[in-house]
């Protein structure tokens, strides 16, 4: 399985996994987005309005995710100055913290309080991992299109498909070709995750967990050489 892969490969594993986790977050945890904090923040205005549920675990899951992408940068500062293989280490960390989502959601789901103590424990536990691959996203695979939040994903597709239909022959690069195809196949993929966890939490509740914590493994076995990490 080692041989198997590479950054591109992997980024598009990520990008599944993004649209998974933060769609069964919004099913399952009462609208709690574990990979979008644009996302958090309106559905906790929503919520303070209406006075619906869920306003604590909405409320802490920005200064977590800030925190837990501080503590990944430094630990990934040490592990560079001793040789070791951030990349690989971020892949099986944000992989232990996937599978952690998935037994805690099984174990105690489903939460009919989302401000409980284990259900904002289950909750943090999908922020962690997505904050860990949002942050190694950026460090490690900063040449391809992020894994989680669409919004510039989709900007710059558009105006890449424009320019490649109707733009000057000059403009269209074999690089501008090869961004249009990775910014797609981060799109379908996030697609197919987002699709995929709803259909699936429909039939099998959080047991559908499991996709993600499988897919997290694969990614954290596949080939990771590429360009080198930004400092």
């Amino acid at each position: 399985m080692k041989n198997v892969g590479g950054q591109v490969q992997i980024a598009a594993l990520l990008s599944f996994n993004g649209g998974f986790i933060d769609t069964i977050g919004f099913l399952g945890l009462h609208g709690l987005f574990a990979a979008h904090i644009t996302g958090n923040f309106v559905t906790l205005g929503a919520a303070l309005v209406l006075g619906t549920h869920g306003i604590i675990g909405k409320l802490l899951a920005v200064p977590e995710f800030i925190l837990v992408i501080g503590l990944a940068r430094l630990a990934g500062t040490a592990l560079r100055a001793r040789q070791v293989p951030v990349l690989r280490v971020m892949l099986v960390v944000t992989a232990l913290l996937v599978l952690a989502f998935f037994l805690l959601a099984v174990c105690y789901g489903p939460f009919q309080n989302p401000d409980g103590p284990i259900a904002l424990l289950t909750g943090f536990t999908a922020v962690a991992a997505m904050a860990v691959q949002n942050g190694m996203q950026r460090v490690h695979l900063g040449h391809l299109p992020t894994t989680t939040i669409m919004t510039g994903n989709s900007t710059q597709f558009a105006l890449d498909a424009v320019d490649l239909l109707f733009g000057q022959r000059a403009a269209r690069t074999p690089e501008m070709r090869q961004r249009f195809h990775r910014l797609s196949v981060a799109m379908i993929t996030f697609i197919a995750g987002c699709a995929a966890a709803a259909w699936l939490y429909w039939l099998f509740g959080f047991w559908s967990l499991a996709l993600p914590a499988l897919v997290a493994a694969v990614a954290a076995v596949m080939r990771t050489e590429g360009v080198p990490p930004r400092e």
